[in-house]
């Protein structure tokens, strides 16, 4: 699916997931409030009871990680900075995130949607290993941006619906 999904349809999922998550943002009574979701594919028993504002947190966290990542392989380097962070440890939010996530999260959508946008070519870089699905070329990590905010947009509609 990485693979083959184009920069074009990759950025198109990404603005609507991110305006999805507005929506469903918007809708709830205290985006503050923890909630424990069910068990659901790609969310880490750690990572189960959160807030909305704790998943956008995260969210934006991978963002910046994943875009650094894709712009260090476009140019040949390997990644540092926020794309060198600890994938256990280092993309956990803060229990005490607050409503600065929501423009935190728009923020890193739309500078990772116009990071790719100044590249040209994100097939065949060099690669930098995913923590669970191998090493990923440049365009496999803008794939997983799309891809990861689709992991947790279920559990932040569960979180909304249950708070």
């Amino acid at each position: 699916m990485l693979t083959l999904s184009t920069r074009q349809a990759t950025e198109a999922k990404t603005m609507r997931l991110r305006d999805r998550y507005l929506e469903v943002a918007a809708q709830a009574v205290d985006g503050a409030l923890a909630v424990r979701v069910p068990a659901m594919a790609g969310i880490d028993e750690n990572m189960r009871e959160w807030s909305i504002f704790m998943v956008l947190e995260h969210n934006a966290i991978v963002n910046r990680s994943i875009t650094s990542i894709v712009v260090s392989l476009t140019r040949g380097e390997e990644p540092g900075g926020p794309g060198a962070i600890d994938p256990k440890t280092g993309v956990m939010p803060s229990p005490a995130a607050g409503v600065a996530q929501l423009e935190a999260f728009c923020s890193s959508v739309d500078e990772h949607v116009t990071a790719v946008r100044a590249l040209k070519k994100l097939r065949g870089t060099r690669t930098w290993p995913h923590p669970v699905f191998g090493d990923f070329d440049a365009h496999k990590w803008n794939s997983m941006f799309a891809f990861h905010l689709g992991l947790h947009f279920p559990q932040v509609r569960f979180v909304a619906e249950n708070s």
